[in-house]
């Protein structure tokens, strides 16, 4: 096993399954730190070579209109290496953005979005 630079462990065993953590959360108003990570992640991901199952935590940090874009287009470029996406951490108006600005930019991808990080993982390892 080995650490992505958020720190999560990668690959991470739940329920059977695998799954990974971007851990996006308690950047507060930090754009320049989130972004940095989302770059780290992105190169690491790309480097797997695999289709991963991801929860994205975002407590505690301020979804501005620049954040989202970047998360959007964060996700654009894993597109191909996710299998399925599950949001923690989002109010419902950021929710409603998020899902708006994903739809805008043609991006096909299995989302969900909780408030327990639990219930996100536990989406993600059950096959449907």
């Amino acid at each position: 096993m080995m650490k992505s630079p958020g720190g999560s462990i990668y690959p991470y065993p739940y329920k059977g399954g695998e799954i990974h953590c971007l851990k996006y959360g308690s950047k507060y108003k930090n754009e320049a730190a989130l972004f940095t990570v989302m770059q780290q992640e992105e190169a690491f991901i790309l480097e797997m070579n695999r289709k991963l199952k991801i929860w994205v935590d975002l407590y505690h940090t301020t979804i501005t209109a620049r954040v989202l874009t970047e998360l959007v287009t964060h996700l654009r470029n894993l597109e191909d290496r996710i299998e399925r996406v599950s949001f923690v951490g989002v109010s419902g108006i950021d929710r409603w953005r998020l899902k708006r600005q994903l739809k805008q930019s043609g991006i096909q991808l299995i989302t969900s979005f909780y408030a327990d990080p639990e219930e996100a993982k536990t989406w993600l390892v059950t096959e449907r």
